[in-house]
């Protein structure tokens, strides 16, 4: 575990430091010399041990118009330690392990006391540029231009500045390259199998998008006792990940469907082929309405429940017949970050893992130094790593 104690002699000051800055959609980030304010109320500043790349970082790097926002300090998968706190910050202070996680959780309003959401009413999820309470920037340069916050949490700078409620308390023994993966995508898998989906032992379960979200529903389905843990892609060399390289006992999966292949049948009914009658429960973790009706299609009649968790364009619709979706009486739901609270239920997965339960040390194909961030991209994005670990502090 890396030292804490260098990190703390500039409370209340503005840092200068590091920062992997996109100016342009698109283009390669930039490693820039940057500010960072001290927090103010209800904010805390963390020094970021190390993040990690997910897709939505991709997504957002090349939209060219809003919510795609330059120049931006993207990232938002991460572990790191509170360097100082701002006013009224009672729940965490400096030396503390944290996680950063987009979604806010202030533990106060009606729906984050309620075991039925983990969507805070208080500080609803908006992709802004900038932070919570009083809409500005906690980032500039020495020439005084203002860097736009990513998601709440910019993580891809050796500072940042992030409101309370999107930062969780977790145990200091998980390493920090395993922590952060709890951050985004692996929590999100592995909560849609455990808390919205609630899959029960003996049960079928089929993913179709085998990236990094779609594995960790299946080591989620795998922790809650699924017999049968059907893979489906297009891309063969997600088979590769998967199965041969890691083998698909240590995912959970048991068998895999190459989509592109079934040329004579939609997948949807070879799926219902392949289970009798269909899946109990099916996940969509890529992001097409296409592949969520498909899912929905093949997920079994009178209990089957379809969960999304693909990000798709904002303007896509589905096309769902009303009388088969009373007659069949399936479910459909969504499950943003995997349907779980940040701040009670990460620290359940930070001890499943310590416990030896939750498999992370899997998902990690790849890290690297903070100066080469732009080869994790590339490597994301040519679909040869599932998580790309990047250090602050060189390796």
């Amino acid at each position: 575990m890396a030292s804490t104690k260098q990190y703390f002699s500039a409370a209340g000051k503005p840092i200068r430091c590091k920062a992997a800055v996109a100016r342009k959609a698109g283009e390669p980030l930039v490693i820039e010399e940057v500010i960072v304010a001290p927090p103010k109320a209800h904010e805390v500043r963390l020094k970021i041990i190390c993040t990690s790349l997910c897709h939505t970082d991709i997504t957002l790097w090349k939209l060219k118009e809003f919510p795609g926002c330059f120049p931006r300090i993207l990232g938002h998968e991460a572990f790191g330690v509170v360097e100082s706190v701002g006013e009224d910050v009672d729940e965490l202070k400096e030396g503390d392990s944290v996680v950063p996680i987009f979604l806010p959780d202030c533990m106060d309003c009606v729906d984050c006391k309620s075991k039925k959401s983990n969507l805070c009413s208080k500080f609803p999820i908006q992709v802004s540029p900038l932070l919570h309470r009083n809409d500005t920037s906690r980032f500039s340069n020495a020439a005084g231009e203002t860097l736009h916050h990513f998601l709440y949490i910019s993580s891809f700078s050796e500072y940042t500045v992030v409101d309370v409620v999107n930062v969780t308390k977790i145990d200091p023994e998980i390493p920090p390259n395993r922590a952060c993966l709890l951050s985004c995508g692996v929590s999100t898998g592995v909560g849609a199998a455990w808390k919205t989906a609630n899959v029960e032992p003996g049960s079928t379960v089929v993913i179709f998008g085998l990236g990094s979200i779609g594995l960790a529903v299946a080591e989620g389905a795998r922790l809650c006792g699924a017999t049968r843990i059907i893979g489906v892609d297009i891309n063969s060399n997600k088979f590769e990940i998967a199965f041969s390289f890691y083998t698909g006992k240590q995912f959970g999966i048991t068998e895999f469907v190459n989509s592109k292949s079934c040329v004579d049948k939609p997948i949807s009914q070879v799926i219902i082929e392949m289970t009798d009658g269909g899946a109990d429960y099916c996940f969509e973790c890529v992001g097409l309405a296409t592949l969520v009706q498909e899912a929905f299609t093949c997920c079994r009649k009178g209990w089957g429940k379809t969960v999304v968790l693909g990000v798709d364009k904002p303007d896509a619709h589905l096309n769902l017949n009303s009388f088969e979706v009373l007659q069949s009486q399936k479910t459909l739901t969504g499950a943003l970050f995997g349907g779980l609270k940040p701040k009670s239920d990460v620290p359940i997965l930070v001890k499943r893992y310590l416990d030896k339960e939750l498999q992370l040390n899997k998902f990690v194909t790849h890290e690297v130094n903070f100066e080469d961030i732009n080869k994790a991209f590339d490597l994301l994005i040519q679909g040869k790593s599932l998580r790309c670990v990047i250090w602050m502090d060189k390796l």
